[in-house]
């Protein structure tokens, strides 16, 4: 920086045609850094006269301008052309404002006879004039539009860009309020501009309402997008010709009581986004004194405290929209102030106002995070509204629904009756808004609307522009998820028999499934009927086969929860289960005498070892250990009695892995809504803690039960035995409504060990049951798989217009205006025309 600041002092070189004169003077903005006398200077900055000077004074570079320089601007002729009867600014004092500063320059009006009006010439100089009589400043076309881009995309204010342009300009002048004047009146001619009302004959008065909103390509508008046949469509497939509309408030982007509609007035009249400001303060000042009802749903805040929400020192305590709720875009005329809270009639006279845009459209679906109460008495409440705002639902098919980023938040009649999951939570759209809070916070109402109108067209553009790579991603994502739902829901369905599905109610709990209890009384009954037949195998008095084996499972459980859990009393415990395994390993040489030999192996290696041995240590040796570890034989009647108890064991063992996931469950949700003290959590902490060494108890009884088996199927030639019992991984002890990592609410999966056959099939006469908690997921797997179902036809559906069916009603306003004989001018034509070829080059990029 330093050698291009000083790389061009003395000798000075001879440039522009070896101009005699000293060269003290270089341009900050050209491509060189030569330096030139002053009359040179000036010839090369004729056609750019807003560059900014740099002059040698005595060893440095310092600030000049071209009007010091003697540059005169002449409007109303071509460059270099003489007026013969030029009228100087006012003062001769005139201010341009441009991307690289504020400017001083020495201008000139043509006053000759044909010469147009002062506005006129700096308009054709692509000047913005501040003013109409008279004016003092203006600004570039490129800097007015730079700024609308950079607000846009940065949310930059007006203020921040005026200090922006002070400090490139050695923070010198004042021209901020006419700076807001011109942004205001280009923000509004461009807007009218791109929706081809500009060059309007009939005038911007007779434009209709929703004239400048950009509709949304993919929703389906009636007699522009949608098929010849939608209206005799049959009702399986109407659905599809749906409105999916989602109403919601910002309370950040509220405004201060200041200025007024007189001062500032708004300058877009319900042409956009928001609603006519006249016609809705008329409304609300005869309809808007109604009391608020109460929620009798949750306490929302949104609904019981509309009356008492601070909303001093404020105009309006936010906006209330109506969206797009499949593509988040702003609905025309669906956008209004709130003047106390979230209210009922601010939000009825929203939606009513942009469905009167809409009126053919025979099913809607709309979304509100209070749907639950707003919904009792909308059509009671239309009745009494203007009949301006009536919508006509008798031959229509209307559903309220909650999305489901608010829907924990209600009680479960709500969640279970409003339930939406085929839209996206309206707050996303806020995002990129709510940067603009902090400028418009302190604009008059008018300026306000305004700039909202505009953000607000923006961000529908991008996302119209952008359909074509959104709705290919979504697609893309639709289709795996659908097939992997559609597939999980099928596993899960097949416990169900085609006999249950036909009754009233199939997912009725009718029984329990098997347990081990159960079992032990199976067996039991069926040693009975044997001793009646004369069959008796029993070669112990008090303890038979299947008694055994019991027992010295329920002695296995013990080893592994005294250990793990460290109970009281540690010691006597131990002693008295020692003694019991004493007892049980005599009666055990009976049925087993092949045991001896093992036993008295261990019992040597005890004696060798320098510790004590413990219960906990002691091998039992049921049939599967023995088969697992050794190659005796063991007799093939007592290893069905361990599989069918082990067997059961592993029911038993999911039934309270269950029971404590769901409990885990309660618990997190309780922990995270009502504890607040460090106390509480602490308590609450090792609750948890508890419950999670119960989930692992049952997790490591499962596994136990599961290695029992797999060591006893290939001598009982069981084979299928996986298939409802598969193998327990880390990954699958998780909770009904937990996800795996990557997955959300829509592309969640259900662990195998909610959809186990033995956990909804089991008993004796094979009878089907379904728990609770597993009947309310078994819908929420079909609704799952039928929602994706749906995604994908939607998103079909929606890609057909926007690559098909749009090029006729999109440009056909833009192809009108430039059909036109009675043009003024042909500038305005090639206006018309060029909008026509930028939508169609749109359309082919889709």
């Amino acid at each position: 920086m330093t050698r291009r600041t000083y790389s061009t002092i003395l000798p000075f070189p001879r440039t522009f045609a070896e101009c005699p004169f000293p060269p003290l003077y270089r341009c900050k903005d050209c491509f060189t850094t030569e330096l030139y006398c002053k009359h040179c200077t000036v010839e090369k900055h004729r056609e750019i006269p807003l560059h900014r000077i740099e002059y040698w004074n005595n060893g440095y570079f310092s600030h000049a301008t071209l009007k010091f320089l003697g540059l005169r601007i002449q409007l109303g002729h071509a460059c270099g052309e003489c007026c013969y009867n030029p009228s100087p600014a006012f003062h001769d004092n005139f201010v341009v404002l441009d991307i690289n500063g504020v400017h001083e320059v020495a201008l000139d009006f043509c006053a000759c006879q044909l010469a147009q009006s002062h506005a006129i010439q700096l308009l054709r100089t692509q000047w913005y004039p501040s003013t109409i009589t008279a004016p003092q400043s203006a600004a570039t076309f490129r800097l007015l539009h730079h700024f609308h881009i950079l607000s846009f995309e940065s949310k930059v204010s007006a203020f921040e860009y005026w200090q922006l342009l002070a400090c490139l300009t050695n923070n010198t002048g004042d021209r901020y309020e006419a700076l807001l004047r011109m942004i205001k009146q280009w923000q509004n001619i461009t807007l009218l501009k791109w929706s081809g009302l500009g060059h309007d004959p009939a005038s911007i008065h007779a434009a209709m309402p929703d004239a400048c909103a950009l509709l949304c390509d993919a929703c389906l508008q009636p007699g522009k997008n949608m098929p010849d046949d939608w209206q005799t469509a049959p009702p399986e497939v109407r659905w599809k010709f749906a409105l999916f509309l989602a109403i919601d408030a910002n309370f950040c982007l509220a405004r201060k009581n200041v200025s007024s509609d007189v001062v500032d007035p708004g300058l877009s009249r319900g042409w956009s986004y928001f609603v006519e400001d006249c016609e809705f303060k008329s409304f609300l000042n005869d309809a808007g004194m109604l009391p608020q009802e109460k929620s009798m749903c949750a306490s929302h805040s949104a609904v019981n405290l509309a009356d008492t929400k601070n909303a001093h020192g404020l105009a309006a305590t936010g906006v209330g929209t109506v969206d797009c709720a499949r593509h988040n875009l702003k609905r025309p005329c669906a956008v209004g102030d709130l003047q106390k809270g979230e209210r009922y009639v601010n939000m009825d006279y929203l939606l009513f106002s942009t469905l009167q845009h809409t009126r053919d459209i025979v099913v809607l679906n709309i979304s509100y995070d209070i749907a639950c109460q707003w919904s009792k008495h909308i059509w009671k409440c239309m009745s009494s509204y203007p009949s301006a705002i009536h919508f006509d639902c008798t031959d229509k098919k209307v559903v309220f629904l909650v999305p489901k980023f608010h829907l924990p938040a209600h009680i479960d009649a709500c969640q279970i009756g409003f339930l939406y999951n085929l839209v996206k939570a309206p707050e996303w759209g806020w995002a990129n808004i709510n940067p603009v809070a902090t400028s418009t916070r302190e604009m008059g109402p008018g300026s306000r609307r305004d700039t909202l109108d505009d953000h607000f067209g923006d961000f529908n553009w991008k996302k119209v522009s952008n359909f074509g790579i959104s709705l290919l991603r979504r697609i893309k994502t639709a289709i795996p998820e659908c097939d992997v739902h559609v597939r999980d829901f099928e596993d899960f369905n097949q416990m169900l028999s085609h006999e249950q599905l036909n009754e009233p109610n199939p997912f009725e709990i009718t029984s329990k499934p098997m347990s081990q209890a159960a079992v032990r009384l199976s067996l039991s009954q069926k040693e009975a009927s044997d001793l009646e037949h004369g069959v008796n195998n029993s070669l112990h008095s008090d303890i038979s086969p299947s008694i055994l084996i019991s027992s010295g499972m329920d002695y296995e459980d013990q080893h592994v929860h005294a250990t793990d859990l460290q109970l009281v009393k540690f010691q006597e415990r131990s002693n008295t289960l020692q003694c019991k395994i004493a007892q049980w390993c005599t009666i055990q040489l009976l049925y087993f005498p092949s045991v001896a030999h093992l036993r008295s192996s261990d019992i040597k290696s005890s004696i060798d070892s320098t510790q004590e041995e413990k219960p906990t240590d002691i091998n039992l040796w049921l049939p599967s250990q023995i088969r697992r570890e050794t190659l005796l034989p063991c007799n093939d009647s007592f290893s069905k009695y361990e599989w069918d108890l082990r067997h059961a064991q592993a029911f038993d063992a999911l039934d309270d892995l269950h029971w404590h996931l769901r409990l885990r469950t309660h618990l997190y949700k309780f922990k995270d809504a009502q504890i607040r003290s460090q106390r509480a959590n602490t308590c609450a902490g090792i609750i948890i803690k508890n419950v999670e060494i119960n989930v692992s108890v049952a997790a490591e009884r499962y596994r136990r039960a599961w290695n029992t088996l797999s060591a006893l199927a290939p001598s009982l030639a069981r084979d299928v035995w996986t298939t409802e019992l598969p193998k327990l991984e880390e990954g699958d002890i998780r909770g009904m409504g937990d996800s795996t990592f990557g997955e959300s609410s829509r592309n969640h999966t259900l662990s195998w060990i909610w959809k186990a056959r033995g956990v909804a099939t089991a008993g004796m006469e094979g009878e089907a049951v379904l728990l609770e908690a597993l009947r309310v997921k078994w819908c929420r797997s079909r609704a799952h798989a039928n929602q994706w179902v749906e995604e994908v036809e939607l998103l079909l559906e929606e890609m057909r217009p926007s690559g098909n069916r749009q090029d006729g009603w999109q440009i056909q306003n833009y192809d009108i205006e430039g059909s036109r004989e009675d043009h003024n001018t042909a500038g305005m034509m090639l206006s018309d025309v060029r909008q026509a070829c930028r939508r169609v080059k749109y359309l082919r990029h889709l």
